[in-house]
């Protein structure tokens, strides 16, 4: 999978290989793999009696685990036919297979097997496959160190894998070429050579954490779709598929999501390690157990998992998964001071066996830190046509695989507020509008007496305001007043054209209040919209595939905006929704957008109740982008959990440099509006021809349960408001506030 510019963002299949002849191998790999695996290979059939009998000395003479006595050939035979478990039966079917092999194959001939079959990590199979993943090269081009560093990995894929662990693939690399010059295979000037390069792993690939390409939850939605369209034959097909992203707006948007949620974190409290584990009193033991403790807590990029070693009130030694062991002083341990306490509870001491997560902040020195709980998202599309241009469902894919901008079903609070806003343009209410933001109650059903009393968030009721300023102060009693004018399900009806489903939208007036269902995706798709000037588009992520020979399978043919995408907003609406939104990012609840300079940014902030997700959706001709900030299992996000404490600055840490060379653009004006008084009106509602220049609350109820679906009383409903619509449109008086059914 690679983005639109040609970065390979991920790879998916069983596994990865490629086939060389013996001939075409490199003499030093072949010396190196014999050096380390089994010197005496041309010499001995296929158990090596010698050498077993030497290990089995060695290994008694230390008192602990040691050399092995596998021979290539028993290897092979592992590998081809048999299990790795490590049973005294399974041992004895591995001697009996390869006997059988060296039966009737030459040795030559098991080497080049060998060569080809073993596992090296990566899904790489083969020497060749390695060279190719690790190096960027093809075999024949690999140099005597790059040689001695593939042949130190069958042993141990995981262990010495330079991606993952480079100072113990160092070791092991250093070890095999000291044994090279051993045997004669390299005199001392080579072999100070090779111990001298340094490591260069191969750029743009995904075997090097240098050139992670941040796209992980984009990855899987492509893979998803690949399987669901060529069935699991789509692991082994080599389909090449290139995406809409685009590399470095990606990166931004992972950037601004990971410095958001790290920074909400460590504004509060330490939770104490991750878990604990007993250390072993020998070193190798020791290593062997931290290892195999933090394979069950994945690396976070820049929150690596550690174990601690020793602790005291002044210092942490902790050892991470490439054997490296920190030092962790001073303000490095400020953060989880509570846990160096001498009567710290259980769950937060720190003490050897701890796991606990590392950071590197700005003094590039580590601290103690810890993987966030809460979680964010942001998903950014191109809105002329629909395709994604940046993509990130949470804080980390290894850490957990739940893609928040796509599967996270949560409501948008007052970030819906605008779709209901433009559905209202259509009844004859504009900008102007002067809507009553005054406390109501509303019964919750004709037969109780429950009532909805509906508030703003900061508390406070302005009287009469227009309907620009109650969306700017996202003034939550106008937003109720307006849905309860137009009537539920007209307003649900009209905002299917927007992408939502009408099984999204509960058929009741808190529908104002964004109490309906939504992903950050899906919110995207509905705000490209408003920035494109009022068509439809899907979002998409696939712009082509191909297969293994460069055969073209499938290529996008998404509608364009101003072409053959359908259009769902009249250019007026489209145009006043714009004039509405840019409000609320100039002088709204979103005002910080001025700090990017722009005057061509729309936007709604958006908080559902007691702050549980907190929002934002904004957008500039050539990009909407959608953020979100909360915890999966919805709780409160605390004082400064809102959309504009939280979802708004995420939104401009992405949205700054992403629009930083894009030029200015005005929308044009269409020719049926009018400007009158310095407000923009429909020619059709015009003061004194339609336009609705009041609204109040007209008695309403709150539907009972029967009538929760659209069905034929929701249908009847319709034209009781329908009816009631007409009186008010041929009305042009202001309101006498609070009359509840003046006109």
């Amino acid at each position: 999978m690679y983005s639109e510019d040609g970065v390979l963002i991920g790879e998916f299949g069983q596994e990865r290989r490629s086939l060389v002849k013996l001939a075409n191998t490199p003499a030093d790999l072949k010396h190196a793999v014999l050096a380390i695996e089994d010197a005496r290979f041309y010499e001995h059939g296929a158990v090596d009696v010698l050498g077993i009998l030497r290990a089995g000395l060695a290994n008694l003479g230390s008192g602990a685990r040691g050399q092995g006595a596998s021979t290539i050939t028993m290897q092979l035979a592992r590998d081809l036919f048999l299990t790795k478990d490590k049973t005294f039966t399974r041992k004895l079917r591995e001697i009996m297979v390869a006997y059988k092999i060296e039966a009737v194959r030459s040795k030559d001939d098991i080497l080049e097997l060998y060569l080809n079959q073993i596992y090296l990590g990566q899904r790489a199979y083969g020497f060749a496959s390695a060279a190719r993943v690790y190096f960027g090269k093809e075999l024949k081009d690999i140099t005597l160190a790059e040689a001695a560093m593939l042949a130190g990995l069958p042993k141990a894929p995981a262990t010495f894998n330079p991606v993952v662990n480079p100072k113990r693939a160092r070791v092991r690399q250093e070890y095999i070429l000291k044994r090279m010059q051993e045997l004669g295979y390299l005199d001392s000037k080579r072999y100070e050579i090779a111990v001298a390069e340094p490591l260069k792993l191969a750029l743009g690939t995904t075997a090097t954490p240098a050139a992670k390409p941040y796209a992980e939850y984009a990855a899987e939605m492509v893979r998803q779709q690949m399987v669901a369209q060529y069935g699991e034959a789509a692991n082994t097909k080599g389909l090449a598929v290139t995406t809409t992203l685009n590399y470095a707006t990606q990166v931004l948007a992972w950037t601004a999501v990971r410095t958001s949620l790290l920074d909400y974190d460590r504004k509060h409290d330490y939770r104490g390690p991750e878990g604990f584990i007993a250390l072993p009193e020998g070193n190798a033991e020791r290593e062997d157990t931290i290892e195999a403790a933090l394979e069950r807590h994945p690396n976070a990029d820049a929150l690596p998992a550690a174990v601690v070693l020793s602790t005291n009130s002044r210092e942490v030694n902790a050892m991470t998964g490439d054997g490296e062991v920190h030092r962790i002083t001073g303000t490095g341990l400020r953060f989880a001071s509570r846990g160096l306490r001498s009567d710290a509870a259980i769950n937060l001491r720190l003490r050897p066996g701890s796991i606990i997560r590392l950071y590197w902040g700005d003094a590039k020195k580590p601290e103690i830190s810890q993987l966030p709980e809460v979680q964010g998202s942001l998903v950014a599309l191109q809105p002329q046509d629909g395709a994604i241009k940046a993509l990130v469902g949470g804080f980390d894919f290894e850490v957990n695989h739940f893609n928040r901008a796509t599967q996270a079903i949560r409501q948008p609070g007052s970030a819906f507020k605008p779709f209901i806003y433009s559905a209202a343009l259509e009844k004859g209410v504009g900008p102007a509008t002067l809507v009553n933001d005054a406390p109501f109650s509303i019964k919750l059903d004709p037969n109780r007496d429950e009532v909805w009393q509906p508030k703003n968030d900061d508390g406070l009721s302005a009287g009469p305001i227009t309907l620009r300023s109650g969306l700017k102060k996202s003034k939550n009693q106008v937003a109720v007043r307006v849905l309860d004018f137009i009537g539920v399900p007209y307003a649900r009806d009209y905002i299917t054209r927007f992408g939502f489903e009408n099984k999204q939208m509960p058929p009741y007036l808190p529908l104002a209040l964004g109490a309906g269902d939504t992903t950050p995706l899906q919110l995207a798709g509905g705000y490209a919209v408003f920035a494109n000037g009022g068509y439809k588009v899907t979002p998409y992520l696939i712009r082509e595939v191909r297969d293994s020979g460069g055969k073209l399978l499938y290529v996008s043919k998404a509608p364009q905006a101003d072409a053959d995408a359908p259009r769902v907003l009249s250019e007026a609406n489209a145009f006043i929704m714009h004039s509405l939104l840019r409000g609320v990012a100039q002088n709204g609840t979103a005002y910080q957008t001025n700090q990017l300079g722009r005057t061509d940014i729309g936007g709604k902030t958006g908080t559902t109740n007691q702050v549980r997700d907190a929002w934002f959706a904004g957008y500039q001709r050539s990009l909407v982008a959608i953020s979100w900030i909360g915890f999966d299992h919805p709780r409160s996000l605390g004082n400064n959990g809102a959309g504009a404490q939280l979802a708004l600055p995420q939104w401009m840490r992405f949205m700054k440099p992403a629009l930083k060379d894009m030029p200015h653009y005005e929308m044009p004006e269409p020719a049926d509006v009018v400007k009158i008084g310095g407000e923009w009106y429909y020619r059709s509602a015009q003061p004194g021809q339609g336009f609705v220049s009041g609204i109040d609350m007209q008695n309403a109820v709150w539907p009972t349960k029967a009538e929760d679906t659209m069905s034929e009383d929701d249908e009847s409903e319709g034209e009781e408001e329908t009816a009631r619509e007409s009186e008010v449109m041929g009305s042009n008086d202001t309101l006498n506030f609070p009359g509840k059914r003046d006109r």
